[in-house]
């Protein structure tokens, strides 16, 4: 168990699943977390709640991540709230969709990538306001080692976060290291 005691965390997509263990594990060891959700408000004050009566604080925050606005607004709030961020986990995935490359809508297809788009954007903005000795965490998933006939734009998402962690990294393009 780490002692997360003063640090602060984002995680997307908490208000269920995963990303919910993700917060109230993060809380348990002592972080304040934020917690997102982009429609249910009731299920993010669950997770608050679920944190909270185990002694730390917690807020919601509703953020679309497909809105680099509201990305961007996102790290804005944490940081008048709390004074910082210590930690990210992109967590949030929005609908999963597997269909062969020939059934693949134009729509369907966005609708992933939008999410990409904004873990690229949250990464740019934990680039600029992470605390120093912070920590990013982005969620990816096996099927990117895979060759699955109906996943080659769900593997394609995924590959490209994998990428983008590996590159951040590695240095490339941390405003505090290059401005």
């Amino acid at each position: 168990m780490a002692d997360l005691s003063g640090k602060v965390a984002i995680v997307t997509g908490s208000s269920r699943g995963i990303g919910r263990a993700i917060a109230e594990r993060l809380g348990r060891d002592g972080a304040t977390v934020i917690v997102t959700y982009v429609g249910n408000r009731d299920k993010a004050e669950e997770v608050v709640s679920a944190i909270q009566a185990n002694g730390s604080d917690a807020a919601a925050i509703q953020v679309d991540m497909r809105s680099i606005e509201q990305v961007r607004k996102l790290f804005e709030q944490a940081i008048e709230r709390f004074g910082k961020v210590d930690i990210l986990v992109n967590n949030a995935a929005g609908k999963n969709i597997f269909k062969l490359t020939a059934d693949m809508t134009e729509e369907e297809y966005n609708s992933m990538f939008d999410i990409t788009r904004g873990v690229y954007f949250s990464l740019q903005e934990a680039a600029h306001h992470l605390a120093d000795g912070g920590r990013i965490v982005n969620l990816s998933s096996s099927a990117t080692a895979m060759a699955i006939p109906t996943g080659g734009a769900y593997a394609g998402c995924k590959a490209a976060i994998e990428h983008f962690s590996m590159a951040l990294a590695k240095g490339a393009g941390c405003a505090r290291h290059h401005g």
